[in-house]
């Protein structure tokens, strides 16, 4: 039958307390238990006796009752979802930071591919890769990432050399360069990088590098 609670499921599936307070931390218990915050609330209170399973009662210091600790927002949610699984099922990060990149004349992945071949534009995506073929060491290929799909970026050693911080240690990396098409597929040579990592907070972002 399905949990009607969180002390249904610790008594029936025996997790550890480990177990507990990762599903906790991954929003994995929402639904039965509010949300995130009161899932980890009502986690930490269980005892561990000296046979090892859980003990579902709660600590004599006040703690028993429901604290009325409010749902996280949006964008607090999307922070916890990446420190704990490196992903998260909501909106992209940069969903919420459209209108900021918006402002600053950034186009989306999506905008990108309306653009004609030879145009100088601005995009910004999270970075998921960066490879360097030992066939190819004169450029440094780009994947970005935006809540509207891809970006394929290409950096030629000169730039990369001169702009080498924010190639390789943006997380939100914000480039300006020059549309091609080539058998139906879109790159950007980039003419410019910024780092705008800033904007994330504390959104934590694991790209590929070199694999």
């Amino acid at each position: 039958r399905p949990w009607s609670s969180l002390a249904d499921l610790a008594e029936r599936a025996l997790p550890s307390r480990s177990d507990l307070k990762a599903l906790a931390a991954a929003d994995a218990f929402h639904r039965i238990a509010g949300n995130r915050h009161l899932a980890a609330w009502e986690v930490s209170g269980w005892r561990l006796p000296i046979t090892g399973g859980l003990s579902l009662e709660r600590p004599s210091d006040g703690r028993g009752a429901v604290p009325l600790l409010p749902p996280p927002d949006e964008g607090t949610a999307i922070v916890a979802d990446y420190a704990s699984l490196g992903l998260s099922l909501r909106r992209h990060p940069l969903a919420l930071l459209r209108p900021e990149l918006a402002r600053r004349r950034l186009l989306s992945a999506r905008e990108l591919a309306d653009i004609p071949t030879g145009a100088m534009i601005g995009t910004a995506g999270l970075v998921i890769t960066r490879q360097r073929p030992a066939a190819a060491n004169e450029v440094t290929f780009v994947t970005l990432e935006d809540e509207t799909g891809y970006v394929n970026l290409v950096v030629w050693k000169r730039l990369g050399e001169r702009q080498r911080n924010a190639l390789l240690g943006a997380r939100l990396l914000a480039v300006h360069g020059e549309v091609q098409r080539e058998s139906g597929v879109t790159h950007l040579i980039a003419r410019r990088l910024s780092d705008y990592s800033g904007l994330l907070g504390g959104l934590v972002t694991r790209p590929r590098d070199f694999h």
